[in-house]
């Protein structure tokens, strides 16, 4: 054993320091320092392997091989759309989520289905005995020979294991629980989480085997632990949704295999998480009738469309700087949008509280849904409601303008199978519905001020 180090350790951002610190000058968290002994080797460590097989020269990249990186289904559609199409040999997907949004519940679910194909999976916990875990997959209904369960914190032991069974797919339920023998730290330190993750990630990619890690999540949402722990694997997922809503929305902000701009849709039932295979509905089920303030867009969400109903709340405001709340929208937008309504259309804001949020609990990044959030604040503020049959999408420029935007024919497609009417849009895209056969009124506007006469005349 080599000599003994002592470091101090931000456990948010893995900054480390000689000394202590009240705060931490990488994320300038408080209190977030925290004390690790390290032991410096006598001799280097060997280099980790991070694939199979290693070559001793570089190759063409026309003469890889890649029939052996083979994908296949989780046996949930919602999460294979997220992934990219499904699971990946070899692949390690980081998943995070508040306590208690049903992390573990989703990949006992997957990975049941997984082991009923006849493979085998192995699932490790950290934080549940076998038989509380057996008592969940009950309830779940999840009952497969071919689904291992195993209680272990020690990640030198799973690495051998994993290589002695060498299953289809594996889960760690939480990588926070591991700790390395190698170091003397508690689990769920930064250096161990890293260590821990590193040795994991090395061991799947050799064994070509699919990983799932379970992380903690911090007050702000985001993984606990250092951000590297997100650049060593090839997915970072998050489970999102609130104890007053139902649904849950896993969403990627990481993916080698595919796409960000997915998301899948769950609904917590007594029996575990059941797909929803037509959100748009289910968002616009309690839309209020003949309320002002209320207003359907169309929102790309990767290949899929989802229609979401944007809500606004317009007041006087007695305060010197009046109120502006915006929930499930990116606050910078929607100040830009009222802005641009203000003084490009007359309506005046500035001495009024203005609350907008996306209603369904979802969140909503694309800049299409600007005409929508235009809508339902003209709307509030003249106490007049849009017409129920009608949807509205595109982007508003800060000179007034409306923008277009793609995938027009498939939002118009979605609108009318819900039963719309009447679509709303940018007259750029106008000419791409020329030669569409459909029974939806489609009008196109140039501006916000055109926009708002076409809906309020």
């Amino acid at each position: 054993m080599g000599k003994v180090k002592t470091e101090y350790v931000c456990q948010s951002c893995g900054y480390s320091s000689v000394k202590w610190r009240g705060r931490c000058p990488g994320c300038n968290s408080w209190n977030t320092l925290a004390e690790e002994r390290l032991y410096e080797p006598t001799s280097s460590p060997p280099l980790r392997t991070f694939i199979g097989e290693s070559s001793s020269s570089p190759s063409s990249l026309t003469d890889v091989d890649t029939s052996t990186c083979s994908r296949y289904s989780t046996g949930m559609e919602e999460l294979d759309r997220v992934l990219g199409g499904g699971m990946v040999s070899g692949s390690v997907v980081l998943v995070g989520g508040d306590p208690g949004i049903g992390k573990s519940t989703l990949l006992l679910q997957a990975m049941g289905a997984v082991a009923k194909d006849g493979r085998t999976v192995l699932y490790v916990s950290g934080e549940e005995s076998a038989r509380q875990i057996r008592m969940r997959a009950e309830r779940l209904g999840v009952t497969t020979p071919g689904l291992l369960v195993w209680t272990e914190i020690l990640a030198e032991r799973i690495a051998e294991k994993l290589k002695e069974l060498k299953p289809s797919a594996v889960v760690v339920d939480s990588v926070q629980t591991l700790y390395s023998s190698a170091f003397s730290s508690s689990p769920g330190s930064v250096t161990q989480v890293r260590e821990v993750t590193a040795l994991l990630v090395s061991t799947a990619k050799t064994l070509e085997m699919p990983l799932f890690l379970i992380g903690h999540v911090t007050k702000d949402g985001s993984i606990a632990g250092p951000r590297v722990l997100e650049h060593m694997v090839d997915t970072v997922l998050y489970f999102e949704g609130s104890s007053g809503h139902t649904y849950r929305i896993l969403r990627a902000v990481k993916n080698r295999y595919g796409s960000v701009m997915e998301i899948g849709v769950f609904e917590m039932v007594d029996r575990g998480l059941r797909e929803v295979k037509n959100p748009s509905e289910i968002f616009l089920a309690e839309r209020p009738q003949g309320s002002s303030g209320s207003a359907v867009t169309a929102s790309l969400e990767g290949t899929r469309v989802v229609l979401v109903e944007i809500q606004a709340l317009v007041s006087p405001s007695y305060l010197g700087m009046p109120r502006r709340t915006v929930v499930g929208l990116d606050p910078s937008r929607v100040a830009l949008t009222g802005a641009v309504l203000e003084k490009k259309a007359g309506i005046r804001l500035l001495n009024h509280d203005i609350f907008v949020k996306v209603a369904g609990g979802i969140k909503v990044d694309e800049p299409a849904v600007d005409i929508a959030v235009v809508a339902a604040l003209a709307s509030n503020f003249l106490d007049k409601p849009v017409r129920q049959d009608t949807v509205l999408f595109g982007e508003v420029g800060l000179a007034g303008e409306v923008r277009g935007v793609t995938q027009t024919l498939q939002r118009i497609k979605e609108a009318e199978k819900l039963g719309f009417k009447r679509c709303i849009l940018p007259e750029d895209c106008l000419k791409t519905t020329s030669t569409m056969n459909t029974d939806v009124t489609i009008e196109g506007v140039r501006t916000v001020k055109e926009a708002i006469d076409v809906l309020f005349d």
